[in-house]
């Protein structure tokens, strides 16, 4: 039969900062007392039982009252590399050029850094599904991208430490790397007015419209508001999100009043609006005009060039990994990076014609 190791509360604790200091959590010298109490959520008295152990194993040497302990390197100077979790938003982003660069950066830094086995629409962005997920998959640390405004929420109560990568994390207490798109958006959006355009339609992923939409999809309201445009379930629709959802309700905006501009929110949702204009004879720019929020590398080789939002995509991943050096040296990073979209307007804007 197999042997339990029963493990008091200050025994615990010992483990688990004995493991943290083997990857290089700390250097130099231990946090204190209070600061690993509010970190680990445990009372004094179980802290200073972890510490003397610690002690007694000679990682640690005491150096007085007012003092924090030194932290004693190992013998052969080498420490376990920090396990860093990439949770993309769909598993076929793991192609596109930021996921490529930033797991290949964070590997050349040191770090154990991987794609999650599934995605956050695999696990159906669901925080219950996405918390027993991280359970099963222990990490040291996590990339989020792309994450809804509750499942940010989730990881924003928890222990780990995480990193959004895009996604709606404005003013929640977690790190963050990602474009500001929406001056850009507003200028694309000012473009279609100033060319006739009045039937303005974003289309944006469900996450991004609820519970409520997104710093992006309100300010496109607020923008079309601004012109004089009348704002409503016609410009920010509501569609179920799966391929048939979203072929639903192209159709059902066709059969009532044809956009004269789509501004899409998400880069996988562009050849699919292509494809259904282009079955039904529409063409682009002169019977509806495409700006799309997202870069991807194809449109560079379309012709015309499509329309879109681009950033400096090392600006992304220099940020996340720096958050990663700061993670494994015990540092508490929520720093927000946001670093400026630029409009390009490529030729899929047009004017409006009659």
């Amino acid at each position: 039969m197999a042997k339990f190791e029963i493990l008091n509360a200050g025994e615990q604790v010992a483990k688990h900062l004995r493991e943290e200091l083997a990857r290089g959590v700390w250097t130099g010298v231990m946090p204190g007392e209070d600061r690993l109490m509010k970190r680990l959520g445990v009372g004094r008295a179980t802290i200073k039982a972890a510490l003397k152990q610690l002690e007694d194993e000679g990682l640690l040497v005491g150096r007085g009252v007012g003092h924090r302990r030194r932290i004693i390197p190992p013998k052969d100077g080498r420490r376990s590399a920090l396990r860093i979790r990439l949770l993309l938003y769909e598993k076929i982003d793991r192609g596109l050029p930021d996921h490529v660069e930033l797991l290949a950066k964070l590997q050349e830094a040191g770090f154990a850094a991987s794609f999650a086995e599934k995605s956050l629409r695999d696990l159906g962005m669901k925080p219950e599904r996405v918390g027993e997920f991280v359970v099963r998959n222990p990490a040291d640390a996590w990339v989020v991208t792309a994450g809804s405004r509750e499942v940010l929420e989730w990881f924003s109560l928890q222990s780990v430490p995480v990193i959004a990568m895009y996604g709606r994390f404005s003013g929640l207490p977690i790190a963050a790397s990602a474009p500001r798109k929406i001056p850009a958006m507003l200028g694309g959006i000012r473009q279609f007015v100033a060319l006739g355009h009045r039937r303005i339609v974003m289309l944006t992923r469900e996450d991004r419209r609820k519970p409520m939409p997104g710093p992006a999809e309100q300010a496109f309201l607020d923008e079309l508001a601004l012109q004089g445009l009348p704002t409503g379930s016609y410009n920010l629709p509501d569609w179920e999100d799966s391929r048939a959802g979203f072929h639903k309700c192209l159709t059902s905006l066709y059969e009532r009043t044809p956009p004269s501009a789509l501004i899409i929110g998400d880069r996988l949702l562009y050849n699919p609006v292509q494809q259904f204009l282009a079955a039904r004879g529409i063409r682009i720019p002169q019977q509806v005009s495409l700006f799309c929020l997202d870069p991807d590398p194809s449109f560079a080789w379309c012709e015309p060039m499509i329309a879109h939002i681009e950033w400096d995509h090392r600006k992304i991943v220099r940020r996340i990994v720096k958050w990663a050096e700061n993670v494994s040296r015990g540092r508490n990073d929520r720093k927000h990076g946001l670093y400026e979209g630029k409009l390009v307007a490529g030729g899929t804007i047009g004017p409006l014609f009659p």
